[in-house]
């Protein structure tokens, strides 16, 4: 049978790629033989995820820069992968951004702007690469999810983040349904909190017991790591996963067994 987890021949875009998850799923891809695009809106960050990637593993990928929330812009960056690629087998959509709120005092133009880059700017790009991979009758699509949409937070302050996730969860195996009559998979990660550059910052503001007590509460007793993410992400973008689809796939430690 080979290999069922080489991406050989396989081209990918990952949009949400110049940085933290994105950009190791996106490392990952390129290291088990996908030829890797990242997408973002920030040119400095993609030439750096660029750099960084091409460090850590000698390969080069490419990106363009885009805003997943404008329609426009998402139909731009299918048409200038599809022109450079010659095809798209591969979507990651890694976008997405938390900011924390009490409910009742929820700033309702923040949460908006959540619902926009988390949920919209998911569906849109699965709209439109998904016309695409319709056309080839082939395509793997991986949406960045999160165990908050499945379970809620102890404290205050997620009501934005747990409803776009669990949105994005939704997305996924409605467009699993509609999709696989063309041979196309629509999958989900749902990773717990993860030591992200970003993460590791606010973890730090947090005081020297942050991070045993995220690990305590975790059957495995260990702090989340980006490379937990890219497992599952190969899995879901390969062969190996011909039959998996409308699945969301927690790297958590064992939270969403025990939550």
């Amino acid at each position: 049978m080979g290999n069922m987890f080489s991406l050989q021949g396989k081209n990918a875009i990952v949009v949400g790629g110049a940085g933290g998850l994105g950009q190791a799923i996106a490392q990952g891809l390129a290291e088990n033989g996908a030829k890797v695009a990242i997408a973002s809106r920030n040119a400095d960050s993609l030439q750096r995820a660029v750099r960084e990637i091409k460090a850590a593993c000698g390969l080069d990928i490419s990106y363009y820069i885009a805003d997943a929330s404008v329609e426009a812009s998402v139909e731009a960056l299918v048409s200038d992968s599809v022109r450079d690629l010659g095809k798209v087998d591969i979507l990651v959509n890694a976008q997405g951004f938390n900011k924390k709120h009490k409910a009742e005092d929820f700033p309702m133009d923040v949460f908006e702007q959540m619902f926009d880059v988390n949920v919209v700017g998911v569906m849109m790009c699965c709209k439109h690469f998904g016309k695409h991979m319709i056309k080839n009758g082939y395509g793997k699509i991986v949406n960045l999810s999160s165990v908050r949409g499945r379970i809620a937070t102890k404290g205050a302050g997620n009501a934005g983040y747990c409803g776009t996730k669990g949105a994005v969860d939704m997305i996924t195996r409605q467009l699993a349904s509609e999709f696989g009559q063309y041979n196309i998979t629509v999958n989900a990660i749902g990773p717990t909190v993860t030591e992200t550059p970003m993460m590791t910052d606010i973890l730090d503001s947090r005081g020297p017991n942050a991070r045993k007590d995220l690990a305590d509460n975790l059957p495995m007793k260990r702090m989340a790591l980006p490379s937990d993410c890219v497992g599952p992400a190969v899995f879901l973008c390969s062969d190996a996963s011909g039959f998996v689809t409308g699945n969301i796939i927690y790297p958590d430690g064992g939270l969403t067994a025990i939550g």
